[in-house]
């Protein structure tokens, strides 16, 4: 097993390497200025265009999920360990700065998330059953042509093995460690009960995912923010000293305090990144995946509705989680993952913030497993067609129980690895097919103005 860690870890160490970090912030960036800073710019038109998708309009019944739906069914497999356990991590290995890098993955993130809506609604196709499935591999395989479809396949492989890592081990494992430490139940149990609830929901297919999704993830999205705020307001002294070493240590090393063991500025950029992409997935083509099912016509809009996932997950809920961190000072703790942040709500609400983050862990990870089951169906489908999604929910429901059990640590160290490796044939294509993008978007805003919407 140490020997397949190393293995594991050398080949992570590669892939999260400078060229990795430098592509996907590079084609955050590349896409940002492409779209003359839209995503940012129309982030109020954007959270509009949610409000009036939570029910579809006759006229635009192509689809399987209203937009809102489509929406939390991303946000459904992004908010999830990522937020909790993922941002202490950042900034345990990383420090304060890593908090920094973040932000600026989202910000640039934000369009890469638009462009994969668009192209995943630009690009969709219905299969045999009549549903409507799109993503990276039907852009890449339908926007590129033929002689790119190795690419899409490429992407499918990746990103089917790597849902097991992300979307289903990583997270059963962190409820279950978390759920043993907060309320003494073995790891086998919760890997039972998550098992059993999440097949209940996977036999309705993206209908009942949507629905569930759109009903849970608002509500534990909106709980942990409050009890968020509330340990701010408690530590609101420390909040300018927080932010002011997020902002000097993006930039500086930052030496060892307490249980922390230091931190150069390339761990900083390094776990900040790859934190944040892990937690908001934007660059990875894993939420296009989602908002291909929306009924909507118009891809414009669902991008505009998509990108507000980013926004959430990083901008918002990331944040509230390290300013928690910071401002305790737990951070110097020596504690790492769920734990950490167990430990900053514990410090401002004793006896109670343990488990406001194990239940929000929980649910988070519920959902992450619901959503990336969709994900991995549609995958399957691509590579094998229809027949092969009942076997690959099978092997989705089994693998809960066993991803419960496994070490933390290396279920991390391979979800991140396969995190960079479907994250590659996605990028190739947004860099290709961005004349697209760019040009619907356009064509949308030009036409906006003539009729002066």
């Amino acid at each position: 097993m140490e020997a397949i860690s190393e293995f594991v870890g050398q080949i992570n160490g590669l892939v999260w390497g400078p060229p990795m970090l430098v592509l996907i912030l590079g084609v955050g960036l590349f896409l940002s200025l492409g779209l003359k800073l839209m995503p940012v710019l129309k982030l109020g038109a954007g959270f509009r265009l949610m409000w009036k998708g939570r029910t579809a309009a006759g006229a635009e019944s192509e689809g399987e999920i209203p937009p809102f739906q489509a929406l939390m069914t991303a946000l459904s497999a992004t908010v999830g360990t990522g937020n909790i356990a993922g941002v202490a991590t950042a900034v345990f290995l990383g420090g304060p700065g890593a908090l920094f890098w973040m932000w600026l993955t989202a910000l640039v993130g934000m369009a890469t998330k638009y462009s994969e809506a668009v192209l995943a609604v630009r690009f969709r196709e219905v299969d045999e059953r009549g549903a409507h499935v799109g993503g990276p591999m039907y852009y890449i395989r339908n926007g590129l042509g033929r002689k790119w479809a190795w690419l899409g396949v490429l992407f499918a492989v990746f990103a089917a093995i790597a849902g097991f890592g992300i979307g289903n081990t990583v997270q059963a494992n962190s409820v279950a460690d978390v759920m043993e430490t907060n309320f003494g139940l073995p790891h086998w149990v919760t890997g039972l009960v998550l098992m059993v609830l999440v097949g209940m929901v996977l036999i309705g297919g993206i209908r009942r995912i949507g629905h569930v999704a759109s009903a849970l993830v608002p509500l534990m999205a909106v709980s942990y923010l409050l009890a968020g705020l509330v340990v701010l307001a408690i530590n609101a002294a420390d909040i300018p000293a927080a932010f002011a070493l997020v902002i000097k240590h993006a930039f500086s090393p930052i030496a060892a305090e307490g249980g922390f063991a230091g931190a150069a500025v390339w761990a900083a950029i390094r776990f900040g990144v790859a934190r944040g992409i892990f937690s908001n997935e934007a660059g990875l083509g894993s939420a296009p995946i989602a908002h291909a099912a929306a009924q909507t016509r118009n891809p414009i809009n669902q991008g505009m509705v998509a990108m507000l996932g980013t926004f959430i997950d990083t901008i918002i809920i990331c944040t509230i989680t390290g300013l928690v961190i910071i401002t305790s000072g737990t951070w110097t703790s020596g504690e790492s993952g769920a734990a950490l942040t167990s430990m900053a709500f514990q410090e401002a609400l004793p006896g109670v913030g343990n488990y406001l983050v194990a239940i929000a862990l929980a649910v988070f990870a519920f959902t992450t497993i619901l959503g990336w089951s969709f994900y991995g169906e549609r995958c399957i489908e691509f590579l094998f067609g229809v027949k092969a999604i009942v076997p690959y929910r099978i092997a989705w429901i089994l693998a809960i129980p066993v991803g419960a059990t496994l070490n933390l640590g290396f279920v991390w160290l391979v979800a991140d690895t396969l995190n960079a490796m479907m994250a590659l044939p996605n990028l190739i294509a947004l860099l290709m097919l961005s004349p697209i993008v760019f040009k619907l978007t356009r064509e949308h805003f030009e036409k906006e103005k003539a009729l002066g919407v």
